[in-house]
């Protein structure tokens, strides 16, 4: 009988741990697909087509690598720097003393997320700062910031007061448990802001070429003013892509980080 009942226990409390495991995404296995898929009927619609001087230049394998280099450099740089500033300030008006002008703060952050990118761009590109890669820079930084800002404060304001309580109880100092308590348990949804983040500056860096920063949006546009719908296909075709395997990579990670917190 107490055997019984042991093994019944056992069996009970092993339930919800297999159930609170999370699961893949169906997204994460099907992105590469869709993207292998997809550029693969890009590039068989255009073996089917003559392209002239012009188009054969602009699609050269140099000269879309490096646009590409000059894309992921633009977005990469923004989003470290989005990352540096927005978690700190996400964490400190978290704080219970800053919690008065956390509203304000997000406010205000989110006035500038409403701007649109391709404005905000072009002002700053009038500014002392001139046109370039660090204008360009600084405008993905603020069409980015809300998010990760965001994230970070309500992932730890979601935290479960009575651990915070538990952990002070047992002589944890307030930093401690940030550290030990309050920012494990808020990762995963702090990893969710900046895979928005990285997916909004791979779009807008588009927009870059506008103020001479380059990027692939330097084909996009030079294509589209010079009328050749084929190479703009193909070059848009590399944005949506690039876009689309940087959310794929930005949710594995997400989910690695869940899987690990729990």
């Amino acid at each position: 009988m107490t055997a019984d009942v042991s093994a019944g226990a056992g069996t009970a409390t092993a339930a919800p741990a297999t159930a609170e495991r999370p699961r893949i995404d169906r997204q994460l296995i099907a992105v590469p697909i869709i993207v292998v898929v997809g550029l693969a009927l890009v590039f068989a619609y255009l073996s089917t087509q003559t392209l002239d001087s012009v188009e054969q230049r602009a699609l050269d394998p140099a000269n879309v690598r490096d646009r590409l280099v000059e894309h992921l450099y633009l977005t990469a740089l923004s989003t470290v720097i989005v990352i540096a500033a927005a978690i700190p300030l996400g964490i400190v008006l978290s704080r219970p003393a800053l919690r008065r002008v956390q509203p304000g703060v997000l406010s205000f952050s989110g006035f500038m997320q409403a701007l649109p990118p391709f404005g905000v761009i072009i002002l700053l590109a009038f500014t002392p700062l001139g046109f370039g890669p660090t204008t360009a820079i600084l405008a993905l930084v603020l069409a980015s910031f809300l998010p990760v800002l965001t994230n970070t404060v309500v992932g730890l304001r979601q935290v479960d007061s009575a651990l915070v309580e538990a952990a002070r109880g047992v002589g944890m100092s307030a930093r401690q448990t940030l550290w030990r308590i309050e920012l494990p348990l808020a990762v995963p949804v702090m990893v969710a802001g900046v895979r928005i983040a990285l997916v909004l500056n791979v779009g807008t860096a588009t927009l870059a070429t506008y103020i001479g920063a380059g990027g692939l949006g330097n084909i996009i546009d030079g294509m589209l003013r010079l009328g050749r719908p084929n190479a703009t296909l193909v070059a848009a075709a590399l944005v949506a892509a690039l876009a689309l395997l940087i959310d794929w990579l930005a949710g594995v990670a997400e989910y690695l980080v869940i899987r690990r917190s729990r």
